[in-house]
This record gives C-alpha cells, structure tokens and sequence, in this order.
C-alpha cells in the first residue's frame, strides 16, 4: 500500500500548502549559470534563481568575504549613533553609481522592505517640506511591488492580494502606459499625491517593457504637480538590462530608486533605497528630527561585504554589457519562435525576457516539459514563461533556452 503523501515541516512561499514533501526539486550545487539537484542532474538556471544571480552561483570570492567580514565583526547595528564600515563603503560605492549625484543610501533586507521604505521616504519628505497631507501613491497594473504589506498595496496583481485583507491605505492604481490615467488621479487629487511607483521594465507583472516615452513621461507628470518619482529596480538595477540602473537605460532620473536582488546576486540578502536630493534634503532639512524607520539587519556589514565583491565582479567583468549580449542573441531566437506561431508573444530588454503562450495552453506544463530537459524557467500568471539567466551564462546554455521552449511547446 503506497503510504499517504503529506507536507513537510517547511512551508514553502507561493506553494500549495498541502503539497506532498516529496514534489519539491531539491537544488544543492551550482557553478556559474548552472545548478544540480540532489540526483546530479543539471540545469540551466534561465531564472537566475530568482532573478537575482547576476555573477553566478558557487563564486568562492563572495564567500570569503562575507567570511572575513564575520570573523572580524559580522555586523553592528546602524541606530542613531552607530555605523560599521562595510555598510559605509557599500553606501559610497553605490552613490558613485547613482543617476543622481549626491544621493544617499538607505538599506534594507530587501525588496519588498525597500518599497515600504521608498513609501515612507516619500511621505515623510513631503510632511517636513510642510505638505503632510501628501500621502496618496500612484502604482499601475500589473506590476509587482513585493509582499510586505506595503508593497501588496502596490502591487498590481490581484491574486497577491487575495485573502490577506485590507492593505495600506491611500493608494491609487492605474493601467500600465497609460499617462493619462496617471494625470486623471493627480487633476482629481490636487495637492495629495506623494509618488508614483513605476518597474522600468515590470517584472513579475508579466515582464513588459515601457512603451516609447512612457517613463520619461511620468517624470514629466510629477515634475508637474510635486510628486515624487520612484522607480523600483529590485530586478532592473546592477546591469540586468544592459545599463547599472534601468531609470538610465530609459533616461529617466528617480526621486528614489530601490533596489535588492543584484547587489549581492542573492549570496545574503540585502536591499535599499538610493535617495536623491529632492528626498533626503527635506528630511535632513530640520536638525532635530529624527526619521523613525529602519530594520535589525539595515546595513548587515556581512551582507554589505558580499555587496562589494558582488559589484567588484560585476564592473572587472563587463557584466552590465554582457547583459546586451544576452539580448542580442536571446531575443531573435525567442522571436523566431512567435514568427513560427508557437507562442503568442515576446518582450524583453537586456537580459531579461517574457514568453507570452497562446490562451489556452498550459503554462505550468511547459515550464514542467522544460524542467524535464534541464532547463528552469519561471511561470508567471496567466500567460507568461519569464527568462532571466545569470549574465555570466555562457552562450552554448544561453541557446539551449530557446531550443528547449520549442521543443517543450512542440
């Protein structure tokens, strides 16, 4: 008698709770673009894990930094009166990078925590400029902002919101591309909106570029009405879509920009919020105020140790322009796929792409096609095969992404 399946103690993030213990593909080993599971089996990591592992799993150089650094002092916290190095050094290199000179750094675990930072900048800015009653925030659908409540709010993917009740209030959401709709909400909100959030490119939204104008358009809207602009670069920034930052690729300055996932290629969790003047020097503005925000983990100096590495790699590298190269050689084989009918759609910038399918077919059965011939793609609801492979992938696993989805849709 085959004994009856059941869930493991670990409950896993966007998982069926109920699912068998024993459905899950374990991962133990991976080198560059590739990764193997507890068989031996490999695969091409098209995913980056989770759109994250810029430099490539298994680089000893970041293990043995963030090795060093806990050895000598794993962190200290940043509170009021306190700093530690790796933090400040991560911060200056970050700045230098930044599309805004003199911004600031401020640092979180990750993603979702730098979006409700980025909310939290915004409003406070505005109530120490003497606008408080600016707190409304303007994001689009779809689009993906995390999964802190916060970010929920932001997000717009309804199903993300299903069952976890009221979210943060305040927040207005409008189509994706659409700067009308935009300035509807500020014409009928006079004197209220504190940002509008945008992806340069939405990422677990569906991955969909901007259209032509789009982003530079929202620049324009809240330079208009006394916005903040926030572009949310959790998967954009540190090179993935041929640019450090995806506000340069399109030519559009943030007012905050957050970022995560890249910084450390997800070797420790880290992210933050890169502040530019606009922000910081009304917060800053008033000598005895204090910004009462921030996380335990704000600025791990281990986590920061691999950040350093993370971007030494990237710049000795060439990563930023490796990602071009991706596109260059993943794009034409991905459209030649839709030019042949077997997928609906293709979009993509850089090193990250989406695969839209014909209604109708099975998404999930196609990753499961891919998966069984060694290639790991992500689906994402309803219609759409995301690829973000490390940008270190070398180009005979880069091929074996398209040839695999023909073969898996065929």
């Amino acid at each position: 008698m085959t004994p009856t399946a059941k869930p493991g103690p670990l409950l896993h993030p966007f998982a069926k709770p109920g699912a068998d213990d024993g459905s899950f593909l374990r991962l133990v080993r991976g080198e560059g673009a590739v990764v193997f599971d507890d068989a031996g089996k490999r695969y091409v990591d098209a995913m980056a894990s989770l759109w994250h592992c810029n430099i490539g799993h298994g680089r000893s150089e970041v293990a043995e930094a963030v090795s060093r650094q806990m050895r000598e002092l794993e962190t200290y916290h940043l509170f009021e009166k306190f700093s530690n190095a790796r933090a400040d050094e991560l911060a200056e290199r970050i700045v230098a990078l930044a599309p805004v000179p003199d911004s600031r750094v401020f640092f979180t675990s990750g993603g979702s925590e730098a979006v409700d930072t980025a909310i939290k900048l915004s409003r406070a800015a505005h109530a120490q400029a003497g606008r408080p009653e600016r707190t409304l925030i303007i994001s689009r659908a779809p689009s993906y902002h995390g999964v802190t409540y916060g970010g929920m709010a932001l997000t717009g993917l309804p199903l993300n919101q299903k069952d976890f009740g009221p979210g943060v209030g305040d927040v207005v959401q409008v189509p994706k591309d659409d700067l009308d709709a935009v300035r509807v909400v500020f014409r009928d909100n006079p004197g209220r909106v504190a940002a509008v959030f945008a992806e340069p490119v939405i990422g677990a939204g569906g991955v969909y570029p901007p259209v032509d104008g789009y982003l530079t358009g929202l620049r324009a809207l809240c330079d208009e009405y006394g916005a903040h602009l926030v572009l949310d670069e959790v998967v954009c920034g540190f090179g993935r879509l041929g640019s450090m930052f995806g506000g340069q690729h399109f030519g559009v300055r943030a007012d905050l920009t957050t970022f995560a996932k890249a910084i450390t290629s997800g070797y420790v969790p880290l992210g933050g919020v890169i502040v530019a003047p606009s922000v910081h020097e009304p917060l800053g503005a008033d000598p005895d105020y204090v910004f009462r925000h921030g996380y335990t983990y704000s600025g791990h100096g281990s986590a920061c140790a691999a950040g350093l590495v993370c971007l030494d790699i990237t710049e000795r590298e060439g990563l930023v322009e490796r990602a071009s190269h991706l596109g260059d050689r993943l794009g034409p084989a991905l459209r030649a796929i839709r030019d042949e009918g077997l997928v609906a759609d293709v979009r993509g910038v850089g090193g990250i792409w989406g695969v839209g399918v014909h209604e109708g077919e099975n998404l999930v059965g196609v990753r499961d096609r891919m998966l069984a011939a060694g290639v790991i793609v992500r689906p994402i609801a309803p219609t759409t095969l995301a690829i973000c492979p490390p940008l270190v992938i070398e180009d005979a696993d880069l091929d074996l992404i398209p040839a695999t989805l023909r073969a898996a849709l065929t």
